[in-house]
Order: C-alpha cells, then structure tokens, then sequence
C-alpha cells in the first residue's frame, strides 16, 4: 500500500484507463470501501504482510472504487483484460456476471471446516469455487430497548400509540414486542416515536429509511414485499414485480416517509447515513446491514446508544419471515499479474486464524459453529447471523448475469416513487417492462 506501483494504480483508476500492462510485484487487492468490510480487510492485509511466510514479493496492497457505480467500474476493467488488481470483490448476485474474467481457485483444505459447505457455496458458479466468502450479508432489524420497554409499561403511551396508527394506518394497533412485529406493527412503532406524529416523543425519528437511488438499497427494502408473497418471475419465468405485494410495500415506505416517520433527506441515505442517523440517538429503528451490529453496539462509536440496542430479525408479513442474504467475497481475476501470491493469500484468507482475525476486526464471516464459538462472546452478532441466514431467501433470477441491472432498474423507479416524482402504477409498469427486458 505504500509502493510506487499502487500510486500508479491509484492514478489509472482515477483517470478510468486502467492499462492491461501494469508491472507490479506486490498482490493489489481491488477490496469493497466503506464500513466493516473495508476495516477488516485492512487488519488482515497488515497481518498477513507482518507474517515471517509472506514473501516480500507477496505482500498485499489495497485499493477501492467508489461504493456507487463500483459493478460498473469493475466490468469495464475486467472485460478489458486489466491487471491493474490480482484479487477483486464478487457477490453471490455478482458471480454469474463475472465469472468469465475470473479463475477459479482452490481454496486449500482448511476452508470447509472454517466456513461449511453451505456457506462455501455462496461464492460458487457452476459447481466452481470462485472466491473466499468473508462476509455474510443479510439485514438485522436494531431498535432502542429503553424507548421499548418504556412504552410498553405505559398505558398512556399505548393510548397514544393506538391513536397515531389508527390516524396513518387505518387499524387501532397496541404495541409489542419487537421480536413479535409484523411490518404494520414496525411501520405503527416508527410513527409512534416520530415527533411529526407524536410531539412527546423521545426521539424525533421513529425510522430511518434508505431511498437513495442505489441498488444495494432495494437490497434493504425487499425483504419487506418479500413477505407479502413478492418475487421477481415466477416458475415459467413470468415478470412478477407489479403485484400486490410489491405495491403493499412501496406504499407503506412512502407512507412512513411522507408521515415524517425518517428523515426528508432520506432520499439521499443509504448505509452510512443510516448509521449515523442511528449513532446520533435520534432514531428508534432500523433496518440495517449486519455489519452495523459491530458499530452500534460499540460504545466506543455509538456511545449515546450502545447500552440499549436490540436486534431482532425483519419483521414477518402474510406470508412469514424472510430475509435478503448474499456472500461477499475475494476471487482471483484471470488477468492477474501476480496469480501466485493472490493464490497464496486467498488460501491464507479461507484458514481459521485468518477468519478469526477478520472477525475480531469488525467483519461478518459465516463460521462454523465450533469456529464461531471462538468469537462468540466479543462479536455476538456473529451467532445472531447464523440464526438469521434461516430466514435468508434470494428472489428468482437474483443470481442471474443481469441481477444487478434489475436492482438497479428498481432503485431508479423505486425511488422515482418514494420521491413523489411518478405514481404507483407508472413505477410498476416501468419496472415489469425493464425486468422483461433483462431477464427474458
């Protein structure tokens, strides 16, 4: 990270003309930036650097797109044959678009027992391993205990509480237990402890939504239709998305956002600002990456709220309880300058002491049960995924080689809706028609 080489790399990205003749003798790690995963990558680049078995030849240096327009960015890279970084960043919706610039890699012998089979597949094509899977993704529903336990002790409260979802929603509802909600019950708890709805509240936001127009949002959002019977095409390949379901969805979001139930800039929010919204102690709930379990419950980064978060899984709908869940991962660019060493330090990455250290770090890998064990107690979130990853669900043509196409065609209708700049039915129209274009 310090070499006359990553300047150079650096200043090609930059100015977008990566050459395919880049001379470089360390492994340039093309990493994923921001939040969790680009700090645990960081720690186990310097640890694996600090190893007396590194050779000097060998040891890792990082670079980062920009998170918005990163897929972009890569595919054009990829598909001109740069070897500007031996190792880049996959996805489980991303590995059917990228696998034709990829190699596959063997992992070596301790990755089964590091991370399972199942979760081994997650960075899997064809029946081929193409990455190490280093983080597990799926959302966490985070809510403040005290302002929970408040209201339920409270008759008055729950008066109020009645009042304010009868008056948005429609139905008189009584509050419960968080780990009880279905999306109504969420949706009545964010106008409760809004002030636009309830001046008493004890924080001004009873949610905070992520509506920026970017893919990994819809991401975030689905898993709400999703519980309404929502899915992309059904068995003989039919274009599903202008459903009930999905409308049951985009309109409770938009509800909740024209009710002031999250901030107005939300339009503009997605995982950090969510975070940080979160951090500031003004915020009820959230609906949240996993990866912010480490930042929010640390007192050290979210000392106003640390002490008094939960996490409970999405909340359920008609249909039951799901939850988006894809792997991240690091995988081996065919054009790689320095194949060895990236071979030699995606081995090391798929080992246990590897996995560990990255955890402690702040990352989410998918451990096994006796591997987890070992880090339960410092990072009990990582436990908590697991239980989770039982409500994990991916939508029917997710993983195909225009998945993210789709997501991003729903970021842009999606958001065009929530905005006010297009109505329900011209958003789902747009939409279905798109989708029937991608993934015919």
């Amino acid at each position: 990270m310090h070499s006359n080489t990553k300047l150079t790399v650096l200043a090609a990205l930059a100015a977008g003309l990566m050459s395919t003749t880049v001379s470089q003798a360390a492994v340039t790690v093309l990493g994923w930036p921001g939040g969790s995963e680009e700090t645990a990558l960081r720690a186990a680049a310097e640890a694996y650097n600090g190893l007396e078995s590194t050779a000097e030849d060998d040891k890792v240096d990082l670079i980062f797109f920009n998170r918005d327009g990163f897929y972009d960015k890569l595919q054009a890279d990829m598909a001109a044959g740069s070897d500007a970084f031996d190792i880049n960043l996959i996805a489980t919706y991303s590995i059917g678009k990228f696998a034709p610039y990829m190699e596959p890699v063997d992992l070596g012998p301790d990755a089964v027992s590091t991370y399972g089979d199942a979760v081994l597949t997650t960075m899997q094509y064809e029946g081929e391993q193409y990455g190490v899977p280093t983080d597990l993704s799926l959302h966490f529903m985070y809510y403040r205990k005290d302002l929970m336990d408040a209201l339920m002790a409270d008759d008055a409260a729950k008066a109020k509480y009645a009042e304010i979802s009868e008056k948005v929603l429609g139905t008189a509802m009584e509050p419960k237990a968080p780990e009880e909600w279905t999306w109504d019950d969420w949706a009545a708890t964010a106008l409760y402890f809004s002030k636009s709805q309830n001046p008493d509240s004890p924080v001004r936001y009873g949610t905070v939504l992520q509506l920026k127009n970017l893919l990994f949002n819809m991401m975030v959002f689905q898993s709400l239709p999703r519980a309404y019977g929502a899915d992309w095409m059904d068995a003989d390949g039919n274009i599903t998305v202008d459903s009930d379901a999905y409308r049951t969805g985009l309109e409770l979001y938009k509800t909740l956002y024209d009710a002031g139930a999250s901030p107005k800039d939300s339009l503009s929010y997605e995982y950090a600002e969510t975070n940080a919204a979160f951090i500031a102690g003004q915020v009820a709930t959230a609906l949240q990456w996993n990866a912010a379990a480490g930042e929010l419950t640390n007192p050290e980064t979210a000392p106003a709220v640390a002490d008094s978060v939960g996490i409970v899984a999405p909340p359920s709908g008609p249909e039951g309880r799901f939850d988006h869940i894809h792997g991240l991962g690091l995988g081996l660019n065919k054009n790689a300058a320095n194949k060895d060493g990236a071979i030699k330090f995606l081995r090391w990455l798929a080992t246990e002491d590897a996995a560990l250290l990255y955890a402690r770090n702040g990352g989410s890998p998918a451990l096994t049960p006796d591997v987890v064990a070992k880090v339960a107690e410092e990072r009990p979130d990582l436990v908590t995924l697991g239980e989770f990853a039982g409500y994990g669900y991916v939508m029917n043509g997710a993983t195909s080689a225009n998945a993210l196409p789709v997501y991003e065609l729903q970021a842009k209708e999606f958001t065009g809706y929530w905005s006010g700049q297009q109505d329900l039915d011209t958003t789902l129209a747009n939409t279905a028609a798109g989708m029937e274009e991608l993934l015919k």
